[in-house]
């Protein structure tokens, strides 16, 4: 197929990607107990509108306590699920595939809203009429001084917990989304039980990499004998701490190949947030591109598919990436937020269109006479 990679369409298991552009799950903290609200609708319908193919929304609790603040969206209830259902539907009716992340935020949950602070909350969140709740990890290991402690997970805790994420897969399923990720990165739940770093547990659940890759690799087999057979299911992973001692790329290449034997089909490459210092590891020299290399390594070593995120803001860029071989899909991240036309826009750049095709009909007819206009007076847009 002729044109830009970055805009040929992508098979994954029985969905069809429209393009390889993809919005990568960004917290919003504006749920109200769990619940999507009028924020969301407009917030991920813009994408859609903007010509991205693959629409995630963002990280959801698969249990209450399993939130990272009081804001965040949850689908540990069935009306969470019917409150997603016309996100969910309005991507799909505007071009887009509909995606969910869950997760559970393990010894990071109880958070402040970004805005707040982005630490630990205080009595201030509490008189703003949030409430703190206790975190579960794999070791009673806090995140850093003054934060949480959080509970060792029981052998109870973890299989109430594996339900939970089976439930929650399946009132995605239901709410109309056709892709799902679990969330193994910065630090949360299932990245700790990964790591070293907050993992120090004696029982088959700790100890050796085996032993830590236990439990992630449960919960992904519960989850993909939860939904379809046809529905591809996304992994994200922090490929490395950054942190001494911590995760390697080594052990991610060895995780990937687990991944891949359960059924898992994309992995999403990102790294860090092990510690205080942030969502994503703040060590990591930053550029465009940076964590790609870790999705070309990924995909060499553990033949999967694999999606690069991290500062890709040019679609000449993006496409280089695709071109190399170095990943299957482009995830945008902050980029979108700047620009919620930013895949429209990159057809434009990369030559796939020039007229406003590719708009929405109801912008489309609009600016191709907004362009004429502007070309008559001397100006472009």
């Amino acid at each position: 197929m002729s044109g830009p990679i970055l805009f040929q369409p992508l098979d994954i298991r029985g969905v069809t990607l429209p393009n390889r552009i993809v919005v990568s799950p960004m917290c919003q903290y504006s749920a109200r107990n769990g619940y999507a609200t009028a924020h969301h609708s407009v917030h991920y319908g813009k994408f859609a509108l903007g010509g991205a193919g693959l629409v995630f929304v963002e990280a959801t609790g698969v249990t209450q306590n399993g939130r990272i603040t009081n804001g965040c969206l949850g689908l540990w209830e069935d009306g969470q699920g019917e409150a997603l259902q016309p996100i969910a539907h309005f991507l799909k009716q505007n071009g887009s595939v509909p995606a969910i992340q869950i997760g559970h935020a393990g010894r990071k949950a109880s958070m402040q809203r970004p805005w707040h602070g982005n630490g630990p909350q205080t009595e201030e969140d509490i008189a703003r009429g949030d409430f703190i709740w206790e975190a579960l990890a794999p070791s009673a290991l806090p995140l850093d001084d003054g934060w949480l402690t959080p509970t060792a997970m029981s052998k109870k805790d973890l299989a109430d917990l594996k339900s939970s994420f089976a439930e929650a897969s399946i009132r995605a399923v239901k709410a109309g989304f056709e892709v799902i990720e679990i969330h193994m990165a910065h630090g949360y739940l299932l990245q700790s039980f990964l790591s070293p770093l907050s993992n120090i547990r004696e029982d088959e659940y700790g100890g050796s990499l085996v032993g830590r890759m236990r439990y992630p690799l449960e919960v992904v087999d519960v989850v993909r004998a939860a939904i379809p057979e046809g529905m591809p299911l996304f992994v994200r992973i922090s490929s490395v701490d950054g942190i001494e001692g911590g995760w390697e790329m080594d052990n991610s290449v060895t995780f990937v190949k687990e991944l891949k034997a359960r059924g898992v089909d994309v992995v999403d490459c990102s790294s860090g947030g092990n510690s205080t210092k942030g969502a994503t590891n703040s060590s990591l020299k930053r550029g465009a591109g940076f964590q790609a290399p870790y999705a070309e390594r990924i995909k060499r070593e553990a033949n999967i598919m694999t999606q690069a995120v991290g500062l890709i803001r040019d679609p000449k860029f993006a496409e280089k990436l695709l071109c190399d071989d170095a990943a299957d899909l482009i995830a945008v991240g902050r980029q979108f937020l700047y620009d919620p036309s930013w895949a429209v826009h990159a057809a434009e750049k990369l030559g796939q269109t020039g007229n406003f095709e590719d708009w929405p009909e109801q912008y489309g007819w609009w600016l191709e006479k907004w362009d004429k206009s502007l070309r008559a007076m001397g100006e472009t847009p």
